[in-house]
């Protein structure tokens, strides 16, 4: 979805974030530069509200360096878009741009809103922020888990093995601790506990992976079934060229919901009757497993999109 003409700001800014600055592209102007930091933040705001024209900024992830600037853009009035990298990256291409400098990204940053003219971004609630950073430690937590017991599988040492028990212990206590401040988030918010429980009526679909879809997808219940597969990573896109019809390929979407969703599909691919179904008469028309697989996941994506769209929906 675009923003209408009505709506849409005369102006737009590019900004390529890093950990230490902001790189920033104006139509017409030269570069400027802000450190990323509260004071360069604010720098940089009463700059761009000085403008002869309501600017609108576009800028990308930026491993969570970001986060303190699209809070001050919203807080201040200024409308603001966060776009996924990977659609950034395949417009620089389409435009002919290969070499990479933060000015670089920062002018197809500003070009792509001019021409793509994005939704803009709206912070998600308070609620679900900590529920997004409870699922975040948990998967550190697991992380951390599943290192600490590929070394002790090959530790032969006696007190390093007791050293790595021990801390296999302490690190599965603080994941079920984390478990229970989930449900506990999940629980104390009517929202995320309707959709939670919207989304657990799917067979497949257990706390930890209905979790994770609510922190890291917060959209879903929004979308079209294109966009649903496409934010999830599972959408498949063609690679043809005159007469070749290459294989389809999914790429780019959220890492972590799709690891989940993949979870997910291999559990409904064997106990969802409807699901198995799709998957056996897939791999029946000789589909790969791995194909048929990632077909359930959109599959299952699009239905728990459609789940929290419609609350009047009821599966069969």
């Amino acid at each position: 979805m675009k923003t209408t003409e009505s709506e849409a700001p005369r102006s737009y800014v590019g900004v390529d974030i890093s950990k230490d600055g902001l790189d920033v592209a104006l139509a017409g102007e030269g570069p400027r530069h802000y450190s990323n930091t509260v004071g360069g933040i604010a720098e940089m705001i009463k700059a761009l509200k000085a403008l002869p024209e309501a600017p609108q900024v576009i800028c990308e992830p930026s491993g969570g360096y970001e986060r303190e600037l699209l809070e001050a853009l919203w807080a201040s009035g200024l409308m603001v878009s966060l776009v996924h990298a990977g659609r950034i990256r395949a417009f620089a291409r389409a435009q002919g741009l290969l070499a990479k400098t933060d000015q670089i990204d920062a002018t197809v940053l500003r070009e792509f809103g001019e021409l793509m003219r994005p939704d803009p971004w709206v912070p998600p609630s308070a609620s679900r922020q900590r529920l997004a950073a409870l699922v975040q430690r948990r998967e550190q937590l697991l992380s951390i888990l599943t290192m600490e017991e590929q070394r002790l599988a090959q530790s032969r040492d006696a007190v390093v093995r007791q050293m790595s028990e021990s801390l296999l212990t302490e690190l599965q206590k603080q994941i079920e601790q984390m478990d229970a401040l989930i449900a506990a988030q999940i629980d104390g918010d009517d929202t995320l506990k309707g959709q939670s429980a919207r989304l657990q009526q799917v067979k497949g679909i257990g706390p930890v992976t209905a979790s994770t879809i609510l922190a890291e997808l917060p959209e879903l219940g929004k979308l079209s079934r294109s966009e649903a597969g496409a934010l999830a990573g599972v959408a498949p896109y063609n690679c043809d060229s005159g007469t070749h019809r290459g294989r389809r390929m999914i790429r780019g979407g959220r890492v972590k919901v799709r690891r989940v969703l993949y979870m997910a599909a291999v559990v409904a691919s064997r106990y969802n009757t409807v699901l198995k179904a799709f998957y056996t008469r897939l791999v029946a028309a000789g589909k790969p497993k791995k194909v048929a697989l990632t077909a359930v996941m959109r599959k299952l994506v699009v239905l728990l999109n459609h789940l929290l769209k419609n609350p009047t929906f009821t599966l069969a």
